[in-house]
């Protein structure tokens, strides 16, 4: 069989991924050839315009990777690698999956750690998943302490292997109802991506209903449980004028602003992300 060209194949790939709806095909079709040939996406673009070949071995486990995607199971899944600011997470069955959305929410953690007059400001991520969150705030305010709580077991141990070069990252697991009770009134911020899909919604993408981890997806009835337990943790946690930050769906920001004002919280504010939806909400502890 003949060599076949790369940007043969990714034309072909685009188009099968395209047929079953699989939302940016010709960008998961490079990050595809990437994989397989351990390049980078601008180098495969590279290829790609010298109409570069590759024998049919490295074709056929294309292919296979593609029929994968088709099925829609998760580009990272099958990577084993998700992007998040500027690191690369690893990442798999029995984790979320972070989120291009969720680094703007990260971004008011970091801010205010940055903005913080302490020596070594504290930084607490409840929920955190693989780490992602955790392990931005920690490299990129590196004069920081951060801690880390994760329940799932599947979940904590994601988020071991991610965040374990990190000198000033601890990672907990553990609930975040009772999470670090040596850090009450010393906090400068807590930030959570929690639960919040209700109970009764069925997430849209397959990607999402299938593979992500329902642990990590449904948050009661209303989808806001993890949000009262997480509103009343905080408040302990938190120093005055410590910051809090949630991360949630696009129609709950007034529902946890009334529900955080409510718990005594000052200053809840909604904060749209770039795609002009309402992503996060920030309150000031008291």
């Amino acid at each position: 069989m003949p060599e076949q060209t790369i940007a043969a194949a990714v034309r072909a790939a685009a188009a099968r991924l395209a047929e079953v709806g699989v939302p940016d095909p010709l960008v998961d079709a490079e990050l595809l050839v990437g994989h397989v040939r351990g390049l980078g996406r601008g180098e495969v673009q590279a290829t790609i315009l010298r109409g570069d070949s590759w024998d049919e071995e490295a074709g056929q486990r294309f292919l296979g990777l593609v029929e994968r995607r088709a099925a829609r199971e998760p580009l990272q899944h099958i990577t084993g690698r998700a992007p998040f600011r500027h690191l690369e997470l690893a990442v798999g069955p029995g984790v979320f999956v972070p989120r291009p959305e969720t680094e703007m929410v990260a971004q008011f953690a970091i801010d205010a750690l940055v903005a913080d007059a302490s020596e070594a400001p504290i930084g607490v991520d409840l929920c955190t998943g693989s780490g992602a969150i955790a392990l931005a705030l920690a490299t990129e305010v590196p004069h920081s302490r951060v801690f880390a709580v994760e329940l799932s077991d599947d979940a904590h141990a994601w988020a071991a292997r991610n965040t374990a070069s990190a000198g000033n990252l601890t990672l907990v697991h553990g609930d975040l109802a009772d999470a670090l009770p040596e850090l009450d009134g010393s906090v400068s911020v807590v930030i959570s991506n929690p639960p919040y899909v209700p109970d009764d919604a069925l997430p849209r993408d397959p990607e999402v209903r299938l593979h992500d981890p329902a642990m990590a997806l449904y948050g009661g009835p209303d989808g806001l449980d993890i949000v009262r337990v997480l509103s009343a943790r905080a408040l302990r946690l938190l120093r005055a004028g410590g910051l809090l930050v949630i991360e949630h769906g696009e129609l709950q920001g007034r529902q946890i602003r009334d529900l955080l004002t409510a718990d005594g919280w000052r200053a809840a504010d909604t904060h749209p992300d770039l795609t002009h939806r309402d992503r996060a909400t920030t309150a000031i502890r008291p």
